[in-house]
């Protein structure tokens, strides 16, 4: 288990808590009486340092490396159903951009998601889930697929950003990111998004255009990371805590300023505590808002998130 900075006070507790067992175990003490006194602190101590986290904080565990990624989701929600789909179809296919069919019950859906690597190998294999231009237009290219067929769409989003090498934008990432945004506009089946770890920038939009809108408790959602922040502002990382706090970009304010719909609760501790307890929350999320999203007609699903977009950044003095 690793532990982040503002977590030391857990990783002591739990350590005399061990240590607490294992004399009970190797001795003839009687040590319940200890065990409990150390249990109560740290069930103390995990709800006073969860539920008062910084913006900082919560940017810190949507980072963390033992939380669930896009392709964990899948495999959990769709099992052996899921089928991954590849390449756009001109230049290459992104590993950094993961795409397929994958069934929900008797529900077929096409999610598309970045997917970052668990160590350093794969990190570089899937460029930290920083996808290139050919990694949009291949999501564009399974969104209009499941147009065609009246699929639903599902988009997770865990991006720390488009890539933004100079090889990227000159095979047109700008454009490749805003025609995904027209595009799932006007697309006319049903797409949920959910932001399941770091929402950054239009690396994020070009997947993130949604008729719903979920945010997990511990991501963010903003136009960019507190630390670049930091840096455009502060020229340094340091500040990297008060930029988090301006940006506004947790999932409380984001559903305060409506760009989203709702916040999918994380176990105490985040995702990573319990991960299959996350999987079902993610599911039923998914499944709840496809039943409202399902009767409506073509016409009546485009205008009304049309509408939705349309009305963000309104502001009246």
């Amino acid at each position: 288990m690793e532990y982040l900075d503002f977590e030391l006070p857990i990783k002591e507790l739990e350590e005399q808590l061990t240590k607490c067992v294992a004399i009970g175990h190797e001795s003839d003490i009687d040590v319940t009486e200890t065990c409990q006194q150390i249990e109560k602190k740290l069930a103390i101590a995990k709800k006073d340092i969860y539920k008062n986290l910084t913006a900082w904080q919560r940017v810190q565990l949507s980072r963390h490396p033992n939380r669930p990624y896009t392709l964990d989701y899948i495999k959990a929600l769709c099992g052996d159903s899921f089928l991954e789909l590849h390449g756009d179809r001109n230049v290459q296919d992104d590993k950094a951009m993961i795409g397929g069919l994958g069934k929900i019950g008797d529900q077929s859906y096409m999610f598309i998601g970045q997917q970052k690597g668990y160590n350093t190998k794969t990190r570089q294999y899937r460029n930290f889930g920083m996808a290139n231009p050919e990694g949009y237009r291949k999501a564009l290219r399974l969104m209009k697929s499941a147009e065609k067929f009246g699929i639903p769409v599902v988009t997770l989003i865990d991006t720390p950003g488009a890539y933004p090498g100079l090889e990227a934008e000159e095979r047109g990432q700008g454009e490749a990111i805003a025609r995904n945004i027209l595009e799932m506009t006007r697309l006319k089946v049903p797409i949920i998004t959910v932001i399941i770890g770091e929402g950054a920038s239009g690396g994020a939009l070009g997947i993130g255009v949604g008729d719903s809108v979920l945010m997990l408790e511990n991501s963010w959602y903003s136009v960019i990371s507190p630390e670049n922040c930091s840096s455009i502002l502060w020229r340094s990382w340091e500040h990297k805590e008060k930029a988090a706090d301006a940006l506004k970009l947790t999932a409380t304010d984001a559903m305060k300023i409506k760009v989203i719909d709702a916040i999918i609760k994380e176990p105490l501790g985040g995702a990573h505590t319990d991960r299959e307890g996350t999987f079902i929350a993610v599911r039923d999320a998914i499944v709840a808002n496809y039943d409202k999203l399902k009767n409506l007609s073509q016409v009546d699903l485009v205008s009304s998130r049309m509408d939705k977009y349309s009305k963000m950044g309104e502001f009246k003095g």
